[in-house]
Order: C-alpha cells, then sequence, then structure tokens
C-alpha cells in the first residue's frame, strides 16, 4: 500500500501525521511511504529524520 505524508497547511499548526518512527513501522510492514518535503518540520522532524 502507499501511504502519503502531506504537509500540515493551516497557520501555526505543528503536528505532523507521522513520526520517522512511524514511518519506519509502516516501511518494515512492507508499505511504500511518501512524506512531503518539510512536513515534519514544524514538530521538529528534519525531512533527513524521514530518509
Amino acid at each position: 500500500m502507499k501511504v502519503g505524508i502531506p504537509q500540515e497547511t493551516k497557520n501555526n499548526e505543528n503536528r505532523v501525521g507521522i513520526t520517522p518512527a512511524g514511518v519506519v513501522s509502516l516501511v518494515h510492514a512492507g508499505h511504500e511511504v511518501i512524506v512531503e518535503h518539510h512536513a515534519g518540520e514544524g514538530a521538529g522532524y528534519p525531512d533527513s529524520d524521514y530518509e
């Protein structure tokens, strides 16, 4: 299954749909995960954490 994680669009919203650890779990379960550029930065997760 393909799973997409978009960046939040509301002003002053810092949440992200999934943490890097959650992405690892999904990938290990055989899913393809696509995270939008800068999606986790407001929550303290740079793009490099999702790679």
